[in-house]
């Protein structure tokens, strides 16, 4: 393994900003509203929001299953959030116009 940082996605904070707005939680709300009230507290949330932490695999397939998307839409940089969430039926988003990330 090397020393090299992993590639992180560029919009991920965004994205879980804008489905916690669109659900209409405060950030302790969301925390309740994902059922991580022993893993979680308010100031990660908002890391998060603010990409100063990454959350974990387990934290990102939750906030899928409460935008009603799949986890690819969050960690794809080229992929949006569909206008409506929580999307019904589960959303494959929907690809961006710009590129995020050169290749």
């Amino acid at each position: 393994m090397g020393r090299t940082s992993r590639q992180k996605p560029l919009r991920l904070a965004n994205k879980l900003l804008a489905i916690r707005q669109a659900l209409g939680l405060s950030q302790n709300e969301l925390i309740r509203h994902l059922g991580m009230e022993e893993d979680l507290i308010q100031g990660t949330i908002s890391a998060y929001e603010l990409g100063n932490r990454e959350p974990s695999l387990l934290v990102i397939l939750n906030y899928a299953r409460a935008a009603g998307v799949y986890v690819d839409v969050l960690v794809d940089d080229e992929l949006d959030l569909p206008a409506k969430l929580p999307a019904r039926p589960r959303s494959e988003g929907i690809r961006s116009n710009s590129r995020s990330r050169p290749k």
